[in-house]
């Protein structure tokens, strides 16, 4: 404590005397976030700067009246994260356009040293893109880079790589300081090699946390040793270990309540020009059975807005609210249900050491805290550890604290994966966990992000079905766990489920069902060839075929219009449990075979392939379980369409899965049928993505 207050004091002291050998302390961090995730990291890096007796000046990258990178000369910091389909985040949309003007020399950011940390997830095509974007282009402008890039996998868990990043971060911004003090001595920029990080130092941004004492017995005896772990208890060694914990995140938020009824509130934030109210006209389940996930299929009326056209392979968004039971129980656990009509009044704490804070630009003005809880705030978000140090302080009871501090600490990281990240833990099942945290309605404020509307794939055409949109759902089911003692269901999907109701009727009028409000994505690259002779194949399974029954519906307009017109081949690999369960849109699909818009239909069953035999279970090896099966089956023909008649592949469908196992697939249909090693193969794989004709509408 005297060794950092005498640095302080130090600093201070050779700000105000500027003393004429005085090292540079000022470094640049500039942020690119979609959701937060990267926001949170950078702003907590200009927050523990302050500790290292360093000068933080945190900008986003859209902000480009702040920061300057021609003249800048100090140490810059880039936190990126990537979205879509490799794309960078809104607010760092225009800089990436900047730096990949062709017109900018390649001595463009010679004076320019940084230091970059990518967030992304392997679950998904063109993992962490974007920071590979940015870092490309850097480098080929000149720019040195003066400590490891580091690549963090939100699919493993994105403080595997960010912790000792961040760690082995100051001393390597120091060294870049050191190496501008020598290149007034004769050393430049270059000769410095970047610093990688120190993965066991002690972080200035953490706190020795030492062993809680365990509830002994009453008679003095040994202390209680709980049976397993779970979410609320621990078992040795991490139960009795001294904790690495982060540091407390600054408070930022004034929240003050005021006695005005506002029942009357309206969706304000979603009355624009892009975000439509339309009824749901049809409601269909089109799968039977308990063995199966419940899907279902809503037609929405859009007649009413001409404008909003789409093409298949588009998708939309559907704004959904927080479920009405949970915006209760969240507005009990914080002991303001009699509040719940208050008007809701967020400000700037004036006394915030938080750089750049600013309030949430998706609070409007004049809301109720019940319109705050249930359209604003991401209530069923999985807390992040940050979350965790802060409700810390909020916790009387002494277990439950030191419980926290284990979740939220380096030696924890392990546990809080297992039953915080991995079972998808809100924020209200944490806070029911442990009932003596008591947090402040500001602390969620400043901690919850926004919510989000839910994307979905288009399931038609407007040229078949014109002033209409069709969507496909699974209703996703969330199982027990430590920590959730009933399952739920999906937010928008168990909200899609209760408002129509499938249990009843099976078919439902327009009469009897509700409106709901969507906004159209902007336009993507999931389309079918502009160039009607290419041949495409699809690969679809499950509710993954909806954006190709849109495709065929288009393909089948497309066809009637233009009868002398030469089309290319049509492929779709469909899969599903049961033929007779879950086959979704059979009839339709065997019809577009029929008629000739679909060439080829090839469908496997998983579940359907084990039959019986006497009393035993005997599995048909001869009959593909899953589209990748499949595909092998038909690689010649597969091989033939994307490599030598220039054709596209299309898959949508489950990202964690079955998109990898597909890809994987195609990297040995190439090895196999080109006669060409796993890394050529590869290559050619991504010259097909590059090239747009190998294309995913994936999810996790």
């Amino acid at each position: 404590m005297l060794r950092k207050l005498f640095s302080r004091c130090m600093f201070e002291t050779r700000q105000n005397l500027k003393m004429p050998c005085e090292v540079n302390t000022r470094f640049v961090i500039l942020y690119g976030s979609q959701k937060g995730q990267a926001q949170s990291i950078a702003e907590g890096i200009a927050v523990e700067a302050e500790d290292h007796g360093l000068v933080a000046e945190l900008s986003c990258l859209n902000q480009s009246e702040k920061y300057n990178l021609e003249k800048e000369k100090a140490p810059v910091v880039f936190i990126v994260s990537t979205t879509g389909d490799g794309e960078p985040p809104d607010n760092a949309l225009q800089f990436v356009k900047g730096i990949k003007k062709k017109t900018l020399s390649t001595d463009h950011y010679k004076h320019l040293c940084y230091a970059l940390l990518a967030l992304g997830d392997t679950n998904y095509a063109n993992f962490c893109n974007c920071g590979k974007t940015i870092e490309r282009r850097l480098q080929a402008l000149g720019a040195k880079q003066f400590y490891v890039t580091g690549y963090a996998d939100d699919g493993v868990g994105l403080e595997v790589v960010v912790d000792p990043w961040l760690e082995g971060l100051w001393k390597a911004i120091k060294g870049a300081f050191a190496s501008y003090s020598a290149s007034d001595e004769g050393t430049t920029l270059s000769d410095a090699r970047p610093a990688s990080p120190v993965l066991a130092s002690q972080s200035h941004d953490t706190a020795s946390v030492s062993t809680a004492a365990s509830d002994t017995h009453k008679d003095g005896g040994a202390p209680h040793v709980p049976l397993a772990a779970s979410l609320t208890c621990s078992l040795p060694p991490l139960s009795q270990s001294s904790l690495n914990v982060p540091a407390l995140p600054p408070p930022y938020l004034h929240v003050s309540l005021q006695d005005v009824d506002s029942r009357e509130q309206t969706v304000g934030h979603l009355n624009n020009e892009n975000v439509h109210e339309v009824p749901i006209e049809r409601a269909i389940q089109l799968t039977t059975g308990d063995l199966v996930k419940t899907s279902l299929l809503l037609e929405l009326d859009t007649s009413a807005y001409p404008t909003m056209t789409y093409l298949p392979g588009d998708s939309f968004d559907v704004f959904c609210p927080n479920r009405a039971t949970e915006v209760e129980d969240m507005l009990c656990r914080l002991g303001l249900q009699d509040k719940k009509h208050h008007q809701v009044h967020v400000s700037l704490n004036k006394d915030t050491k938080k750089k750049g804070a600013q309030v949430p630009s998706y609070i409007p003005p004049s809301i109720s805290l019940l319109y705050l809880l249930t359209w604003c705030l991401e209530i069923r978000t999985v807390p992040k550890k940050a979350f965790l140090r802060a409700l810390v302080e909020h916790t009387g009871d002494t277990v439950q604290r030191r419980r926290l501090q284990e979740l939220c600490s380096k030696q924890g990281a392990t546990e809080y994966n297992q039953y915080v990240r991995d079972p998808g833990l809100s924020i209200l099942e944490v806070l029911t966990a442990f009932p003596s945290c008591s947090p402040p309605l500001c602390l969620l404020i400043e901690h919850l992000p926004k919510l989000q509307p839910r994307p979905y794939s288009a399931a038609s055409s407007c040229l078949k079905h014109p002033g209409k949109l069709h969507f496909v759902f699974n209703v996703v089911e969330f199982s027990a766990c430590s920590g959730r003692p009933v399952g739920r269901r999906g937010l928008c999907t168990g909200w899609l489920f209760d408002l129509i109701n499938p249990g009843k009727p099976k078919c439902s009028g327009s009469h009897a069902l509700p409106k709901i409000h969507v906004s159209l994505r902007p336009k993507c690259s999931f389309r079918l060839p502009s160039d009607l002779s290419v041949p495409f194949v699809m690969v679809g399974p499950g509710t993954g075929v909806a954006p190709f029954i849109g495709f065929l519906q288009q393909r089948e307009k497309e066809r009637q219009d233009n009868p002398e017109a030469v089309f290319g081949e049509t492929w779709l690999f469909f899969g599903c449990r049961y033929r007779d369960r879950d086959y979704l849109f059979r009839e339709e699909l065997e019809g577009f075979v029929t008629s000739g818009v679909l060439d080829h239909l090839k469908v496997s069953f998983s579940r359907d392939e084990l039959e019986m035999e006497g009393n035993e279970v005997t599995t048909s090896v001869a009959r593909p379980r899953y589209v990748q099966h499949n595909l092998l089956l038909h690689r010649q023909q597969i091989t033939e369409i994307l490599l030598k008649k220039n054709g596209c592949l299309y898959v949508c469908g489950d990202a964690k899965n079955m998109a990898k196992d597909v890809n994987d697939t195609l990297i040995e249909i190439i090895k196999t049928q080109l006669q060409v090693d796993q890394l050529e193969a590869m290559k050619t794989l991504a010259g097909l993505r590059e090239e747009k004709r190998y294309l995913q509408d994936i999810w996790g």
